[in-house]
């Protein structure tokens, strides 16, 4: 460019080439739909956490009645999802009070020390269709190991599905480490849970 000397020139061409990208990004965010993660609630009626300890004698199905869920979903970018659990230990049930008893006891999870098991998800990945990976932090008895907890969408539509997984812990893990030399206890605890959930209705307009 006559006249311009050239370090004039290079502010020149940076400064129209700044301009070419500001008089775009108006139409760039236009054309890009905003997507956010939105809050679900849990369906209790259809919803369980359910647990199975092996032993020799029994293999004991228990279930824990009191629990929330806070949990916020984006279906077209799972990633952005979080998922917090928290379980109130004292509610634990295998339907049989003395062993239930035994089992809030300080030999087991020690409900009147530790009485709420929580989870709180890190990251949330999909490794297949319909098939995620909730990656997070459970803590039981005031210990908290990082797991992954797989989970299978069996239907989302319109805001509203179902979702179901299985995983397995070491309950030693967790210090939950009594055992009797009559009936041993497997170490391996198997995690069965089964969610139904939906955005929240709108509020009636008054």
């Amino acid at each position: 460019m006559p006249g311009y000397r050239k370090p004039e020139r290079q502010r020149m061409i940076k400064a129209s080439r700044f301009l070419a990208v500001a008089a775009l990004l108006p139409a760039m965010m236009a054309a890009r739909p905003f997507v956010e993660t939105k809050p679900h609630v849990v369906d209790k009626a259809h919803s369980q956490i359910n647990f199975v300890a092996d032993s020799r004698l029994l293999s004991a199905h228990g279930f824990f009645g009191k629990w929330d869920a806070d949990i916020a979903l984006d279906a077209t970018n799972w990633s952005a999802s979080t998922v917090a659990i928290s379980i109130d230990a004292t509610s634990l049930s295998t339907r049989v009070d003395m062993r239930d008893n035994h089992l809030r006891s300080p030999e087991f999870f020690d409900v009147v020390k530790f009485p709420t098991i929580t989870f709180k998800s890190v990251s949330v990945a999909q490794v297949a269709d319909g098939k995620l990976n909730i990656i997070g932090d459970l803590t039981i008895r005031g210990v908290t190991r990082r797991i992954v907890v797989p989970a299978t969408a069996v239907f989302y539509e319109k805001g509203a599905g179902r979702f179901r997984g299985q995983f397995a812990i070491n309950r030693k893990d967790y210090g939950v480490a009594y055992d009797s030399s009559i009936n041993p206890i497997e170490n391996e605890v198997q995690v069965q849970w089964d969610m139904a959930i939906s955005e929240p209705k709108p509020a009636p307009a008054k």
